[in-house]
Order: C-alpha cells, then sequence, then structure tokens
C-alpha cells in the first residue's frame, strides 16, 4: 500500500496496490503489519457500514472523550467526498479540513485520526460506505459540527438545496460556537 500524505499531519490517503487481469482484481483492504509500520500502531474493534443516495451528508461526526474514535473509511460502491476536520484546541491546523473522493474504482481509504469531526457527501446515485473504528460506538459521546458551516471553507460538490440531512445533523453547531473536547496536546490514545 502506498500512503499519502496530507496537508494535515496524521490525515493519510491510502492507496492499495491491486492485481488486475482478464477475470477481476484482488487487493489487500487492510494489512494490521503494514498500517502500523506504515501510518500507526492501532487496533481496530468496530466495523461499520451504511449504504446512502445521492445528496445525503452524514458529519460532521466524532465521539467525545473517552470515547473517541480513529476511522479508516472506503467506497465498495459509488462515490463519496470524503472530509476531516481538525477540531484540537491549539492546533496549527485547527478548523482546517482534508477532502478526498473516495470511490468504487479508485479503492482509495482515508484514515481519520482521533480529535477530527468526520463526514462526507454521496456524489454517486448510491453509495456503499465502510469504516473500521479503533474504539466502539457510545451514542452518550455523540459530537458534531455543522456540515454546513460555510467558515470550514469545504467544497461539498454537491449543491445545498440538493443536501439531505438527519434531523440530527441539521442542529449542529458552527465551529465558531463549538468548545471542543480535544486539544492538540492531550493523548488520544492512551492505550499506547
Amino acid at each position: 500500500m502506498e500512503v499519502i500524505k496530507t496537508a494535515i499531519d496524521g490525515v493519510v490517503i491510502i492507496e492499495p496496490r491491486i492485481f488486475g487481469d482478464a477475470r477481476g482484481y484482488f487487493f489487500e483492504s487492510f494489512s494490521q503489519r503494514e498500517f502500523d509500520e506504515k501510518v500507526r500502531k492501532i487496533n481496530f474493534v468496530q466495523d461499520n457500514e451504511s449504504m446512502s443516495t445521492y445528496g445525503v451528508m452524514r458529519g460532521l461526526h466524532f465521539q467525545r472523550p473517552p470515547f473517541t474514535q480513529s476511522k479508516l473509511v472506503r467506497v465498495v460502491k459509488g462515490a463519496v467526498l470524503d472530509v476531516a476536520v481538525d477540531i484540537r484546541k491549539g492546533s496549527p491546523t485547527y478548523g482546517q479540513h482534508v477532502a478526498v473522493e473516495l470511490t468504487a474504482d479508485n479503492h482509495r481509504q482515508f484514515f481519520v485520526p482521533r480529535g477530527f469531526a468526520h463526514g462526507f457527501a454521496v456524489l454517486s446515485d448510491e453509495a456503499i460506505f465502510q469504516y473500521k473504528c479503533d474504539n466502539f460506538y457510545a451514542p452518550q459521546a455523540d459530537g458534531g459540527i455543522s456540515i454546513l458551516d460555510s467558515s470550514l471553507g469545504i467544497d461539498w460538490h454537491i449543491p445545498t438545496e440538493k443536501a439531505l440531512l438527519s434531523e440530527k445533523d441539521t442542529k449542529h453547531e458552527l465551529l465558531k460556537d463549538f468548545d471542543s473536547p480535544f486539544s492538540i496536546d492531550m493523548n488520544l490514545y492512551p492505550e499506547l
């Protein structure tokens, strides 16, 4: 796998090595050994999958400490714009984001570390989205930033009037009103 660094330290794009022939293709979608060597040591404990249609926007989600999560995300059908926003107080990249298009064709994966809000917008008629988490889901720790916060400067590649959001996602705060539970100096990986 090739690890592509982004403008924000710790947020990376992963491109697998794909072996293809007339029969189709094969690739390792995850190797613990290679991930530990090339990205960081991690222990994923939960896999999730969602299906969404064009215009669906999910996020920008995170879990509050001590239930914080890192995510390794990918698309197995369709296309999404996937985004990670730095919400660590004191970070030189606080409020900045990285966006990457993930598709069934490019097989890219996106690693979103703890201390980041995460969201995506569906660009295809339908998308199946899968992700690994390094901590279990804890509903009492749910948090979010408004996915439509214009101050973040995210081009979602979807007209706002076509965006489909859950009721919960319409109620998240703007970044300027948000009191982040994360800081740049906290140990977001206490198990290491």
